[in-house]
């Protein structure tokens, strides 16, 4: 079932968002919100946590004046569904992923993917390598690793961390200047952190942190170990575009993009931070636009 409907969302906000959203409702029941803009071959945008479609505003913008670019929200990210008793895991957000891109009668496509948005979005390309025909990496990681900061390791303190999270917004508020290197402006702060403005709204970027899997025990470790196992077989064009200030995916990650896809070509801004879109916008858009023309 596709819904297309338009989102009452603040002026401020819709000023530099300016995009019609739509609605994709899962078999759960659950409505999945995504931007659908331009024309033209496919490029899928995957945020991560605790990001939403509008980390890619500039990017739908610029990309969808020849092509056309889909961003969805994850269930309990930006517009979409936000339910309190759900299965918040790194399958399921794939699942959801693929379910909106075969709903959508997607075949071949290209990604954009960041934070745990490499995760999802290359977890569903790995599932069929033949779809992909360019993927841009950001800041991200599809494999497993033992490396994360402290102050992240803290949020997932069973019981502790999420109540930090769910009550003091201390994952996307913090956000607005730890992922970042260059003071963003009080549209773009408001911007990020409209979604999660109370308990309940929180519940995903609570949930992500936890579903960070640091060891075979863990719920998702099986399904981001078998990512990684498969990332050999995407064939596709890739570009990796990172930001050397970033305190969660360091240069330790690009390194072992680096030791992955050893071909692959590789540009890295010393003053960008995590939210490389944001700290080098014009520069990381000049690169997007002539990989994908």
């Amino acid at each position: 079932m596709l819904d297309t409907t338009t989102q009452s969302i603040p002026n401020e906000i819709k000023s530099i968002y300016p995009f019609k959203s739509n609605y994709y409702q899962l078999e759960s029941g659950e409505k999945m919100h995504y931007i659908d803009e331009g024309q033209g071959d496919i490029i899928l945008l995957i945020h991560g946590n605790p990001t939403w479609s509008f980390y890619y505003r500039n990017v739908i913008k610029e990309l969808s004046q020849k092509f056309r670019v889909i961003a969805p929200d994850h269930i309990g990210c930006g517009l979409s569904g936000k339910p309190q008793n759900y299965e918040y895991t790194l399958s399921k957000h794939i699942k959801n992923l693929t379910s909106l891109k075969e709903n959508l009668g997607i075949q071949k496509y290209s990604l954009i993917v960041h934070d745990w948005g490499g995760a999802i979005g290359i977890g569903m390309a790995t599932d069929h390598p033949e779809e992909l025909e360019k993927l841009v990496i950001l800041n991200t990681a599809a494999y497993t690793s033992k490396d994360i900061p402290f102050r992240i390791n803290f949020c997932k303190m069973p019981i502790l961390g999420e109540k930090i999270i769910r009550h003091f917004n201390a994952f996307a508020w913090p956000a607005t200047f730890m992922a970042v290197s260059k003071k963003m402006s009080k549209e773009v702060k408001k911007g990020y952190l409209y979604p999660y403005s109370n308990y309940k709204n929180r519940i995903a970027t609570a949930k992500f942190v936890q579903d960070i899997p640091l060891d075979e025990n863990h719920q998702s470790y099986k399904r981001l170990k078998d990512i990684e196992d498969k990332l050999n077989r995407l064939s596709a064009e890739k570009l990796i575009l990172w930001g050397e200030k970033d305190f969660c995916f360091n240069m330790n990650f690009l390194k072992r993009w680096k030791d992955i896809y050893p071909e692959t070509r590789v540009v890295t801004y010393p003053e960008a931070g995590h939210y490389i879109l944001e700290d080098a916008r014009e520069e990381v858009l000049k690169e997007i636009t002539n990989f994908f023309s």
